[in-house]
């Protein structure tokens, strides 16, 4: 048996297991994204039934203050005023401006942290500088506020945005010990209030109201791409195959070449 006549059958088996990995691959993938799909369903059916819970008070231990994110809280209390931290922000709409973080002295102990920050909603830029606005929509007193809870993150969210400067009053993320620092406030809470848009803020600024981005669920058209790849492998094989055996058939078939005589 001749070498080329030896590497026959696996030139011949080659291609059929490339197709077979092909396949199976994309089963995996598209079987994967299925698990997907059931797990993003699962939480985004968990964040609707968290933000349709009744508000409670804020929690009074450490450990509490996980599982209460996202839910609504009702805190009382009096904002301190001219500690008003202004942290760069875009509105729903594309306008640049700032959420006004304030910090809000709970009454007796009814939180983790005497002082809880308050994000108080979005003001624009164009109003951003105008401290007597913001100091007339501060209520005074004593006052209750309603929002959801939200943990601030360990660390800068991204690499893509700029790095707190607390010296020159510019924030571009949540930090809550460096923002107490800068206020100088102590005894702070791990966690934050966003405001609700009810009762709005006299002169309609700032603009409260979370709006929260939308869970994207797209794991269904993935795991149908990922099947029908797999799909259209097996018959572009299959296809291959036909035509490769019908030219085989047809080779084999023809008469040989004569020469003609001399």
């Amino acid at each position: 048996m001749s070498r080329l006549q030896a590497r026959a059958p696996l030139r011949s088996v080659a291609p059929l297991l490339i197709a077979f990995a092909i396949v199976l691959l994309c089963i995996g993938l598209g079987v994967w994204q299925l698990q997907r799909l059931h797990w993003k369903e699962g939480l985004i059916a968990q964040r609707e039934a968290v933000l349709h819970a009744p508000p409670v008070a804020p929690p009074r231990t450490l450990a509490a203050v996980q599982p209460l994110d996202l839910h609504r809280v009702v805190a009382e209390g009096t904002f301190i005023s001219g500690k008003d931290i202004l942290l760069h922000a875009i509105a729903p709409e594309g306008e640049a401006g700032f959420d006004v973080f304030a910090p809000l002295r709970t009454v007796g102990a009814a939180a983790l942290g005497q002082i809880i920050f308050v994000d108080r909603g979005f003001v624009p830029t164009r109003l951003a500088d105008a401290a007597a606005m913001r100091t007339a929509a501060e209520p005074a007193g004593t006052v209750k506020v309603g929002g959801l809870l939200r943990l601030a993150p360990n660390g800068k969210p991204g690499w893509f945005l700029p790095d707190n400067q607390p010296h020159e009053k510019q924030w571009f993320w949540v930090d809550l010990p460096a923002m107490a620092g800068a206020d100088g406030l102590a005894n702070v809470a791990p966690f934050y209030i966003a405001a609700d848009a009810t009762p709005a803020n006299p002169g309609g600024w700032p603009r409260g109201g979370v709006s929260l981005p939308e869970l994207p669920n797209n794991h269904l058209q993935y795991a149908l791409t990922w099947f029908a790849l797999a799909l259209a492998a097996a018959i572009i094989f299959t296809l291959a195959q036909r035509r490769g055996a019908a030219g085989s058939r047809g080779g084999n078939g023809a008469p040989p070449l004569r020469r003609s005589p001399p």
